[in-house]
């Protein structure tokens, strides 16, 4: 990615509504928002596996706690640095991403018990800290739709199926350690592959963004 940095002189693409340039800020934008994904993703993987092998352990399930905040704020990163065409869109999944943490943290402080072990014994809490996974929905949605990526079509249903499935009380315990390894699997495979993408797709079209731009100041 360092390479696709800096070994690309400036050029000038040809957009909807007119010629743009992809700047070297630009770039450090995508890497920004790439690696927020990645660490996103290695937390969730690691938060997955001590929850699959060492859910009992009174350690671990504390240590989930900041495995989450820092998943949380890495999910953050990547959302203000994402390029998003439909502007709603976008503060609506900072939205949800902002809720999911105010609620995360509320319940952190006034739960005696670990937050996972609050979140596992009191389903409905998802209603606030699901906000959060409501937000990386987006991002999958996002990308789903923009690339056409085969993992984030499979994460798009599963994260919703997940977690509501779970606040109704519908998966066993066996099921939902399964959905959760898959989607923890491919969350890091798609924040593996986005490494590997070329930085000016993730960009997009520029001149969309400056006429819409344009018709927000007009309005």
């Amino acid at each position: 990615m360092t390479q696709q940095l800096h070994s690309l002189q400036p050029q000038v693409y040809q957009g909807q509504f007119g010629e743009y340039t992809i700047t070297d800020s630009d770039r450090i934008g995508v890497m920004i928002y790439r690696t927020g994904l990645m660490i996103a993703a290695l937390c969730f993987a690691v938060g997955t596996g001590l929850v699959l092998w060492q859910s009992n352990n009174p350690l671990v399930l504390q240590a989930l706690t900041p495995l989450y905040f820092c998943f949380w704020f890495a999910l953050g990163v990547s959302l203000f640095t994402i390029h998003i065409y439909l502007a709603i869109l976008h503060r609506v999944l900072q939205l949800f991403w902002l809720i999911g943490g105010i609620a995360s943290v509320i319940l952190a402080f006034q739960s005696p018990e670990p937050l996972a072990l609050t979140v596992y014994n009191q389903p409905l809490s998802l209603l606030g800290i699901g906000f959060s996974f409501a937000a990386i929905t987006g991002i999958y949605f996002k990308e789903a739709f923009c690339f056409n990526r085969i993992e984030t079509k499979l994460l798009t249903p599963l994260v919703p199926l997940l977690l509501l499935g779970f606040m109704v009380g519908i998966w066993s315990v066996m099921n939902l350690k399964f959905l959760l390894f898959f989607w923890a699997i491919q969350f890091v495979i798609f924040a593996v592959r986005k490494t590997f993408q070329d930085i000016p797709a993730d960009i997009g079209d520029k001149s969309v963004f400056d006429y819409l731009h344009a018709q927000q100041a007009k309005a």
